[in-house]
This record gives structure tokens, sequence and C-alpha cells, in this order.
């Protein structure tokens, strides 16, 4: 037997929900199955209405026939070409940047532990259905989970980036030109991401001061935004967080474009070691 229609789904939800009394969690299941066999898991509102412990029937019928009159009157347009294109417009605007840029690392992080939480949840309870335990807990711990993974990366990008790989240069505050030094000398043997760091160091030095690394609070994205182009440090800021967060390595031609990106910063260093 074939699924039922998008729409159908909806109206065999309303019928139920309509026929149900307050707090009937059997006709909630019953409703919540016919919906998520037309709709699947497109519905997150209405799908809460239906799961809450008792479910709340009242909001799940609004919610159901808002959804029935927007399939019944859809949005259109005469002019589907310029709709889309003032939709670009709009979406160009710098106030939606934020819209086209790859998710944060923090942001990435709290969705793999969402997702493990529902993964959890199927298998504990076939989808969530019926366990006693709120849904909410789980993602309190999921959120618990967050702010300990936040906690780390924060301490690992102030200050001391990797306190290994200066183990060997004087204490307490460096000039700009060590660092630089540093980077040239890791690099020389061998190592790359040793090296990579120092070349963050070095310009973080420069546009922050000597102390930095010994008690900043700001992470090196951060600080980098303190430059007149950030987006030119792109090619040094982003193998060194994928060195240090994804334990990559950094090729010869990737640690190249990063001396690039540097070297600007390298320069006024150098000319005040002279």
């Amino acid at each position: 037997m074939p699924p039922p229609t998008y729409r159908q789904a909806v109206e065999d939800a309303i019928s139920i929900v309509n026929s149900a009394s307050a707090g009937d969690s059997v006709a909630a299941q019953k409703a919540l199955t016919a919906l998520e066999a037309g709709t699947g898991h497109n519905q997150p509102e209405i799908i809460a209405d239906l799961t809450m412990k008792p479910p709340d029937l009242a909001d799940a019928k609004t919610r159901l026939h808002s959804l029935l009159d927007a399939l019944t009157s859809p949005a259109i347009t005469t002019d589907p070409d310029q709709a889309h294109q003032q939709l670009k417009q709009v979406l160009s605007m710098k106030r939606y940047d934020a819209l086209h840029q790859p998710p944060s690392l923090a942001d990435r992080i709290g969705q793999w532990i969402r997702d493990r939480v529902n993964e959890l949840l199927r298998l504990l309870f076939g989808g969530g259905k019926g366990t006693s335990i709120p849904v909410a807990y789980f993602y309190l711990l999921g959120a618990v989970a967050v702010v300990v993974a936040a906690v780390v990366i924060f301490r690992s990008t102030r200050g001391h980036l990797d306190e290994g790989a200066f183990a060997r240069g004087p204490l307490g505050p460096r000039a700009p030109a060590d660092y630089f030094a540093e980077a040239d000398r890791l690099a020389a043997g061998g190592d790359r991401v040793g090296a990579i760091r120092a070349l963050c160091a070095g310009v973080a030095a420069t546009l922050a001061g000597e102390r930095t690394w010994e008690g900043s609070p700001l992470t090196v994205r951060e600080i980098f935004q303190h430059a007149n182009e950030p987006a030119r440090l792109r090619p040094l800021l982003l193998p060194f967080e994928a060195a240090v967060y994804g334990g990559r390595d950094v090729d010869p031609e990737t640690y190249k474009r990063a001396e690039v990106a540097a070297a600007p910063f390298r320069k006024p260093a150098q000319a005040a070691a002279a």
C-alpha cells in the first residue's frame, strides 16, 4: 500500500485529533503515526505537541489546521524569476552574511551531540516514544557536554597555543620576530605543524602585543579579526585550526600559502628587530 500524500496525512491527523478528548495519549500516538506516514519529520512543532506527556492536542489541532490552510492556498507568484532575483538581493545584504558562512566548530559539535542524543533515544525507546524520561534532560546533558567542549577549545586557543612547540624558547613575553624565527627553524626541520603554530603566534603578537600568549582571553580567530583584512589570514588560520582541532598534518603547499599570508605581519617585526 503506497504511503499517503502530504495533504492526506495532515487531514488524517486532523480527523483523529478532532475526535480526541484532551490529554488522550492513544489518540495522539495515532495522529502522530498518521502525520509522519506522509510528512516524515517535517513538522517538529506538531510532533512535539503530540509526544508531550500529556499531549497538547489543542495546540496540535491549531497547527494542523494552519498547515492544511497553507497547503490549500499556497503562496504563488506570477513571475517566479523576478521573485527569485529579489530573494537573492535580500539575502546578499550584509545583515545576512552569517547565512553564507559555514557552521562554526561549536555549531558542528552541538549538532554532533544532538544527533548522538537522538540516536540514543531511538535505540533505547524506539524513536523517543514512550519514554518516561523527558527528552529535555538528554538535551541538557548534551548542552553540558557542549559547554565542556567549549571550555577545552577556549583554553587551547588562548595564550600558550602549544607549550610544547615553544618549550625550547625563553619564558615570558616574546617578540613577534622570535616566533617567526621559531617558525623558520621548525619548518626547516620538517615540523610544519609546529611551524604554522609559531607563524600564528607571530602574527597574533604583531596584532595584539607580545603578551598575547601569556594570558589573552581571545581565540586565534578573534585576534586575527583585528587585522585590516582578516580574510587574507584564512590560509594561515584554517590549516592551524585543522591541525589543532582535527589533528591533521600540514603539507608543504599549505604551509607555503600560510607563510605568504603571514608575510605582511612578519616584515614590520623584522624591521623593528634590525
